[in-house]
């Protein structure tokens, strides 16, 4: 009996791999320990930003519709009352800010003071006379004062926010210290290699160069449109 013959059964060939690689890192920084510290790097920055980029990131979102399409929820309390000044009235503006610092409790410097020289009225035959206005911010609390020199008394506004409004206030640095404004520095330093390291690790995996780019200027185009629109 001749012996069986068996034609081999031919195995569908497996997919070829894709080509790796990073798509925007350049060849000669394909190496493992530069792919390594770009991954680790990634990594690292968004832990480093994560509590505050959830915290910027809600209050971006309240910020975004404070005006159209408003989210409930922010709200300040506001509270106005004529304070009497003692006599001598204050000479210029940086002795009622030491008196108002003295009588409402406030520690710290003023954010703003301005002052509008002496000069005609909107009525003819009368001069008005020197405007001043001093504002105190904390995330906190904010206190305004009008004043106009002579007057026996100082119009003072106060207005309370409540803790999601303290929120909005501490995202635009509404009377933050320098402490804040620096560590909040570091968010947006952290968001910008964030942005270059994912750029960096964008793969064939995700896609071909040409569709990053394609999202990349679909996303400017349809900000540089809007911004133009608003």
């Amino acid at each position: 009996m001749p012996a069986s013959t068996f034609s081999p059964i031919s195995k569908p060939a497996a997919d070829k791999p894709r080509s790796g690689g990073h798509l925007f890192v350049p060849a000669r920084w394909h190496r493992p320990a530069v792919l390594k510290w770009l991954r680790r790097t990634h990594a690292w920055l968004g832990m480093w930003g994560a509590v505050l980029g959830l915290l910027f990131g809600g209050t971006g979102l309240l910020l975004n519709h404070r005006a159209t399409m408003k989210i409930p929820g922010p709200t300040n309390a506001s509270t106005q009352w004529q304070m009497t000044l003692p006599q001598p009235l204050p000479a210029d503006i940086d002795t009622l800010t030491r008196h108002l610092q003295l009588e409402l409790g406030i520690d710290h410097a003023p954010h703003k003071k301005v002052v509008d020289p002496a000069g005609p009225a909107p009525w003819p035959g009368a001069i008005q006379p020197e405007h001043w206005g001093i504002a105190f911010a904390t995330p906190r609390i904010t206190v305004n004062a009008d004043y106009w020199a002579g007057n026996q008394s100082v119009t003072i506004k106060r207005i309370d926010p409540n803790w999601l409004s303290r929120l909005n206030r501490l995202h635009m640095a509404t009377g933050a210290s320098a402490a804040w404004i620096l560590l909040t520095d570091t968010l947006a330093g952290a968001l910008i290699m964030l942005s270059i390291t994912g750029l960096l690790l964008w793969t064939k995996l995700h896609g071909s160069r040409l569709l990053a780019l394609g999202l990349m200027g679909t996303c400017t185009t349809l900000l540089v449109t809007l911004a133009l629109l608003a």
